[in-house]
């Protein structure tokens, strides 16, 4: 069953991802050569007599991709210039690039609308419900209800924003300004305790965050725009924390450690694995916005660049420089599947 989770979960996040290019290719009138769900070896594939385009289902649920005539040179040459890539207008090639991405937030949206209706809406700030007793908190004035407002001196937006702060500091003496609900601040020091766990060593705080839900219609509406503003930015500063070594890749997850975390939700129960999709939707946006060569972020970042100089980059050029990204991010998904699987054996 974790695997039937697994394949739905990644089977509708790319499927609504590239569904978003395939509409607009279709729209702009680019010839589509094939539209498939996953990567490798074919499973099965079929094709409609009014469409050009081959529609397939391929072995590896890890991905997917609309090919279009534009994209491979050599596969061109029977295809009317005016159904390429290149022929179209400058928006038509944007909304096709971006498509994807939007179509993947808007999936997101409507999850997290949804959810948090059905299940109620939880809190987005990250609020103290109770402390420890005989823990580093509990001897200070953390109260329940009190709303934490900055970890140091960086000022937190949001639970999640919080979280990414705590990992980075995870093990440190924090110095937290909180506003109780009477409506005054105060700065508290909390220094951890460490703790080892089944052999493994860890740092208690000593309080925990508010996790209560509210069920509103127009609350839910608003935590649909709210939770994707505020993983979007928890990536960009994961991404900063990577780059400046505060965060490990080993804190990254490729395909197994997503089976897990597909696993651990299917125990919860479906609703878990619905929000799972949400989220996921979310990340998989973020990334395909990076000006990276192989994402739709590097190609949006080649067609700004031929927005400013007038000129579009060779197609042979551009193909060559997305198939050289593509190598890397294989080589990168090879390290952090690696982390995945010793992950397995700690």
């Amino acid at each position: 069953m974790t695997f039937i989770y697994f394949v739905f979960v990644l089977g509708v996040v790319v499927c609504v991802h590239e569904f978003g290019h395939f509409l607009f290719a279709k729209k702009a009138g680019i010839y589509v050569y094939e539209f498939s769900i996953g990567m490798g070896p074919k499973l099965f594939q079929w094709h409609r007599k009014e469409d050009e385009t081959t529609y397939s289902i391929r072995l590896f649920p890890i991905g997917g991709y609309v090919r279009m005539a534009g994209e491979e040179v050599e596969l061109d040459k029977d295809i009317p210039e005016e159904k390429r890539m290149q022929a179209k207008t400058w928006w038509q090639k944007f909304w096709t690039i971006i498509a994807g991405v939007l179509f993947n937030f808007i999936l997101a949206f409507l999850i997290f609308v949804i959810v948090a209706w059905i299940a109620g809406t939880p809190q987005t700030k990250p609020v103290i419900y109770e402390t420890l007793k005989d823990s580093p908190a509990y001897d200070t004035h953390l109260q329940k209800g009190d709303q934490i407002l900055k970890i140091d001196s960086t000022k937190i937006y949001s639970l999640d924003h919080f979280l990414v702060e705590f990992q980075v500091r995870n093990g440190k003496e924090m110095n937290l300004l909180v506003e109780h609900e009477n409506g005054t601040k105060e700065s508290i020091k909390i220094k951890p305790e460490k703790k080892v766990v089944d052999d493994v060593e860890t740092y208690q705080y000593g309080f925990s965050l508010d996790n209560s839900t509210k069920r509103n219609f127009w609350t839910a509406i608003s935590y649909g725009f709210t939770k994707i503003i505020s993983l979007f930015h928890q990536m960009i500063l994961i991404i900063f924390y990577l780059c400046t070594g505060a965060i490990g890749i080993d804190s990254l997850a490729g395909p197994i450690g997503i089976f897990n975390v597909v696993s651990e939700s299917a125990k919860a129960g479906l609703i878990n694995v619905i929000y799972l999709i949400g989220f996921l939707s979310v990340n998989v946006g973020f990334i395909n916005l990076l000006p990276i060569p192989a994402f739709d972020g590097g190609r949006l970042l080649f067609l700004v660049i031929e927005k400013i100089t007038k000129k579009p980059l060779k197609p042979e050029t551009e193909n060559m420089i997305h198939a050289v990204g593509f190598i890397l991010l294989m080589l990168l998904m090879i390290v952090i599947t690696w982390n995945d699987i010793t992950r397995l054996f700690r």
